[in-house]
């Protein structure tokens, strides 16, 4: 039994090796200012502040990767969330989009910071700061709604 205890321990520790040599790319594309929030859209400092401390990581272009970005598996997993975050609302590429869909967006970025939905959980293990005070969503919720109201003004 010892000398399946050690075998099994070597194998793990030469595949925790192997996988660090498969890496996902980390690199941001580059930002067009043209087609970010702020290009169409009035943000008020405060407002850039919560979403620069709570959503940019993973909804836009201007992902600051951490230490832990370095190793295996923890990498792929924040890949991945990198990825379905920007394909879900991606700030960075948001004057691209129709009034209809920053509309919808707008709404859902209320509706899932009200609902502690975002920032994610598994986000907040490690960026404590990131998590939204009450008196943040407020904020944030008042600006989306406004802006959602000049979207449909404007139509």
């Amino acid at each position: 039994m010892k000398r399946f205890l050690k075998i099994a321990a070597i194998i793990l520790a030469a595949a925790f090796v192997v996988i660090q040599f498969i890496r996902p790319d980390f690199t941001n594309p580059p930002v067009n200012q043209s087609e970010t929030l702020e290009a169409s859209t009035q943000v008020p400092k405060n407002v850039e502040a919560i979403l620069t401390n709570s959503c940019k990581d993973c909804h836009s272009y201007e992902s600051q990767y951490p230490w832990y970005s370095k190793i295996q598996p923890s990498a792929w997993f924040l890949a991945r969330h990198i990825e379905e975050g920007r394909h879900e609302m991606n700030l960075s590429v948001w004057n691209t989009y129709e009034a209809k869909r920053k509309r919808r967006k707008l709404s859902q970025m209320c509706e899932q910071a009200e609902s502690h939905e975002m920032p994610l959980p598994s986000y907040l293990w490690i960026h404590r700061s990131a998590k939204l005070s009450d008196e943040q969503i407020e904020i944030l919720c008042n600006w989306t709604r406004q802006e959602s109201d000049k979207l449909a003004q404007a139509q």
